[in-house]
């Protein structure tokens, strides 16, 4: 593709946490996106789906113990799910957005599958909180499900998921293809449905893909020039919390490097977008990785404010 593509990674402020929010937050977040098609790059937006998700899966979990005829959801169809009804609010929002500006250009969202490695070490400690909190009893039954648990400080159980990391976009020609039409794409939602190859299928699994990492991926596989990750911060900082604390501007991949070692980013949270971000440099030419809250995002293109890695 020989426009500029710029994959837009959208943390979870730029989508609330409920339904009423989220219809809030979707308007600001597609101001910034067209603000970013205004510059004359073609975007791709990938998102977050944690308190969405969470809210899916204990949803549906709970009508299963209500409703014994129904099965329970399994993780990767609330995944499914969550994709489906933020790509409905988001695209919608932008498409609204647009014409309001004098812009015509089609948004679509595409429910996107991520090939995950079943061996990954991932799986042996999980990570991530999900779904409501749970007796001693029921955290039993889900253990004796092979589920994974955690004791919470303030008493009782929630499940835990893996967070293994994404190695294959299954509808990657999609997303390019609609791109390369013009259209501003939204894939990748979630970290994407977590699946694995066996022979001809795909089969869910129950994990939750890094978001940062997918969305590094997604940049990479469509050789884009820019990886835009939105999150709650105007700049990266070290030392944070402390009177040393010194904001990032502009830096190279091995000074980002060299902050990792020494454990400057939290894993789960800043870590995963500095490890994306990374990748994706070093994978092509003439690449950037730009942190910049949804505020800055369009300056954080410009280069005038966020942390930049290059």
């Amino acid at each position: 593709m020989s426009k500029k593509i710029t994959v837009v990674a959208l943390g979870h402020r730029a989508l609330g946490t409920t339904l009423p929010q989220q219809k809030i937050a979707v308007r600001q977040t597609a101001k910034a996106i067209a603000d970013l098609v205004a510059e004359g790059t073609q975007v791709v937006i990938s998102h977050s789906n944690g308190p969405q998700v969470g809210m899916i899966h204990t949803a549906m979990n709970e009508f299963g113990k209500a409703h014994p005829d129904y099965t329970f959801a399994p993780m990767s169809v609330c995944s499914a799910m969550s994709q489906g009804y933020i790509g409905y609010d988001l695209q919608n929002a932008i498409r609204a957005e647009f014409l309001s500006r004098g812009i015509y250009k089609p948004v679509s969202t595409i429910l996107t599958q991520v090939v995950i490695d079943p061996y990954d070490e991932a799986f042996a400690e999980p990570e991530k909180i999900i779904g409501r909190v749970l007796s001693e009893e029921e955290a039993e039954l889900e253990e004796e499900k092979g589920n994974f648990v955690t004791k919470l400080p303030e008493g009782g159980y929630r499940r835990i998921l893996a967070a293994p990391k994404p190695h294959k976009i299954i509808e990657i020609e999609t997303v390019r293809v609609l791109a390369e039409a013009g259209q501003v794409v939204i894939a990748a939602g979630g970290g994407g449905i977590p699946v694995m190859e066996q022979g001809i299928d795909l089969n869910g699994a129950s994990a939750i893909i890094e978001k940062d990492l997918a969305s590094g991926l997604l940049a990479e596989e469509l050789d884009a020039d820019t990886l835009l990750i939105l999150t709650s911060v105007e700049k990266v900082s070290l030392n944070l919390g402390t009177d040393r604390e010194e904001f990032l501007d502009t830096i190279s991949t091995e000074e980002a490097k060299k902050h990792m070692a020494q454990n400057q980013f939290t894993p789960g949270s800043m870590l995963p977008k500095f490890e994306a971000g990374i990748s994706f440099i070093e994978k092509g030419e003439g690449r950037r990785t730009i942190i910049t809250d949804i505020t800055h995002a369009r300056d954080g293109y410009r280069e005038k404010t966020g942390t930049i890695i290059k």
